[in-house]
């Protein structure tokens, strides 16, 4: 995490879309089809480690890059 991007919080590698963007339209019940379309810069695999992501965080791992 560069606190020079979007003051620190996690991104995706080489975006300035931050991880809790993607996760709020996940909780919101937005389907994978419909995230990819409002930032098509992302990948499946995007919204797949973001949920690994937070899966992480939650047990209190040790944080890559994404």
């Amino acid at each position: 995490m560069d606190p020079e991007i979007c003051h620190g919080k996690p991104v995706f590698k080489g975006t300035r879309i931050m991880v809790w963007q993607v996760l709020e339209m996940l909780r919101l019940g937005y389907k994978e089809e419909e995230i990819l379309e409002q930032f098509p810069s992302l990948t499946k695999e995007h919204i797949k480690e973001a949920l690994r992501f937070a899966v992480s965080l939650s047990k209190g791992e040790e944080l890559v890059r994404i």
